[in-house]
């Protein structure tokens, strides 16, 4: 595996927490590994419970650290707000997975977990307009064939021919062995977002 010639500035933990600290300020943060949840109100909520799910991915061994829910509605109206012209819904529904090695076993087990539980959380409808699930990898190692397949994937699915929305799966994975941040191309913003994070900041020449 390449390394990056940038060298991550936190370690793994230290980089969990800091992602859910900044996570918190837009996102409703579900946490599954003992810590503190950040929920506000938000939008409709739907699936399994948390409670459900912490015993589910106990279960089955899943690495899941939190889900992180974000809901925006937009609308616009013409004079009164009873006469509305258009209402447009986003969701995200963000995974965040750490584990010391991202195998290919771990990696397609979590990414099945993401759509089928983030698919049971899509608000679908009128004014629906897409919903990303994002799956957040944290690891030490991976091999390149996972970093192959996570550049690969492609899961996209429209409703009512994109009348009610569409759905986009991102996946974005932090190697810190190796200082890499790597994503599938859908996910890139997400790469870029956690690159500003992880990597040193250069410092100015005095």
């Amino acid at each position: 595996m390449v390394s990056s010639k940038k060298q991550f500035s936190l370690t793994r933990q230290e980089a969990q927490d800091k992602l859910l600290k900044v996570y918190k300020s837009y996102y409703n943060i579900h946490r599954f590994d003992g810590g503190e949840s950040a929920v506000r109100d938000g939008g409709p909520v739907k699936g399994r419970t948390d409670e459900e799910v912490k015993l589910y991915i106990e279960q089955k061994d899943y690495p899941l650290i939190a889900r992180c829910d974000f809901f925006e509605h937009s609308q616009k109206y013409v004079i009164s707000r009873k006469a509305e012209l258009w209402a447009a819904d986003r969701e995200e529904f963000l995974y965040l997975f750490n584990v010391p090695e991202l195998t290919m076993e771990i990696f397609e087990k979590c990414k099945a977990y993401v759509c089928e539980d983030g698919m049971e959380r899509i608000n679908v409808g009128p004014g629906h307009m897409y919903t990303y699930l994002t799956a957040v990898f944290l690891c030490d190692s991976c091999d390149n064939n996972v970093i192959r397949a996570i550049r690969k994937t492609r899961i996209y699915k429209s409703f009512h021919f994109s009348l009610h929305g569409w759905m986009d799966y991102h996946n974005v994975v932090a190697v810190f062995d190796n200082s890499l941040v790597d994503s599938n191309y859908s996910g890139k913003s997400s790469a870029k977002f956690m690159k500003k994070i992880f990597y040193h900041k250069k410092e100015k020449e005095s």
